[in-house]
């Protein structure tokens, strides 16, 4: 620790590889926001990531040089992941053996420390445990080997919700050593000329919204079903899913392709893109199976959106009483959420005030503090 102003600087070798991967999903989210917020609470922040054929980032704005500031590792993540969880090598070189935490961002790698170091480790949820059909090979025995580790040496873990932390205690890790830091909504209300871009993508209103990685615990073949329910009934509003392509996301493009009525679009759009897309749609449904902290959710709360969301996992804490749970393993409920809330104008603007209200609470500012608390306690 250096000292800074009077007050003791943390010096932070910060794992950022997740803003490399083609759907970086909340994890990127959340691993992009500490990279701003870290440095405004003081915290010396020396980014770090494995080799990547492309030299820039997918999902982080430039800083003023145009470039990204991370020390490249020689290494591409196939070799030195299974490395750093199974071999505890190689040690991180240069600047970074100089840092007083290393934080890796995400428990499928965690790099080993040195003595005078202390490791933090963010595990974001228990999906591979939950569905471990879902996940390639590799990539379930690099998440169960890496919360191994993390339960062996992490002096702190950092969960997104008291639902995963109750989960990782089930594994045996004691409880003092997990510290809830809730993610947050960066949204902000979209101006006129964003609103008018996406009509490039054919997003018009009507319509109704589910963002997030394509993947098979999203349940959006259940979505899409109970969406042509309401279309067969007359309702006039399309479907819009928003997000990359993940893994096993075969699933939703043969419901899609299956046919039915009412309109169904697949797209992608930037983060700016993403907030207009919130606040036109007349509902927002995340009815995924399971979720460590279910972001869209809170994304469409601050953005003034009704949301029809899952009753399971970690979604009901995030969500409080400001959306209509439903069973999300019950097309019929779906159904039936969504009905209410784009017939009933009042229950929908109801949720539209609760929704901002909920959502003001969470703040990547607060996530950070939270952050830079547990790097102190871990060094005193």
């Amino acid at each position: 620790m250096s000292v800074r102003g009077g007050h003791a600087s943390v010096r932070v070798a910060f794992h950022v590889d997740q803003l490399w991967f083609e759907a970086p999903g909340g994890i990127g989210t959340y691993v992009e926001a500490l990279f701003w917020e870290l440095p405004r609470q003081g915290v010396d922040l020396v980014t770090f990531s494995s080799r990547w054929r492309r030299r820039t980032p997918m999902f982080a704005p430039l800083t003023t040089d145009g470039r990204f500031p991370a020390v490249e590792l020689p290494v591409s993540i196939r070799l030195l992941y299974p490395a750093w969880d199974y071999l505890r090598r190689p040690s991180l070189p240069g600047e970074l053996a100089q840092a007083d935490i290393v934080h890796a961002t995400n428990h499928a790698a965690i790099p080993p420390v040195r003595t005078h170091q202390r490791l933090v480790v963010t595990v974001h949820d228990l999906t591979f445990e939950r569905f471990p059909e879902l996940y390639p090979k590799r990539w379930l025995a690099l998440y169960r080997k890496g919360l191994e580790v993390a339960a062996a040496e992490a002096a702190a873990i950092l969960v997104p919700s008291e639902h995963v932390r109750d989960e990782v205690v089930a594994k045996g890790v004691e409880q003092d050593r997990l510290h809830v830091t809730p993610l947050a909504s960066g949204m902000t209300e979209p101006d006129a000329a964003t609103r008018l871009d996406r009509d490039d993508y054919g997003i018009t209103p009507p319509y109704v919204l589910t963002v997030g990685t394509v993947e098979p615990r999203k349940n959006l073949p259940r979505l899409v079903r109970a969406y042509r329910r309401l279309a067969e009934e007359g309702f006039p509003h399309a479907l819009v899913i928003l997000g990359p392509e993940g893994w096993g996301s075969s699933g939703l493009r043969r419901e899609i392709d299956r046919g039915g009525p009412g309109r169904i679009i697949r797209s992608e759009l930037s983060y700016a893109e993403l907030a207009a897309a919130y606040a036109d749609a007349d509902a927002v449904a995340y009815v995924s199976l399971y979720e460590g902290f279910g972001l869209p959710v809170l994304e469409a709360m601050s953005m003034g959106t009704a949301v029809v969301a899952s009753n399971i996992s970690a979604i009901p804490e995030v969500a409080g009483d400001a959306a209509l749970l439903v069973d999300p393993t019950d097309e019929d409920a779906i159904a039936e959420g969504l009905r209410r809330v784009l017939e009933e104008p009042n229950l929908r603007e109801d949720l539209s005030r609760r929704g901002r209200e909920r959502a003001a609470a969470f703040s990547w500012e607060a996530t950070a503090r939270a952050t830079l608390a547990v790097y102190r306690e871990v060094l005193r």
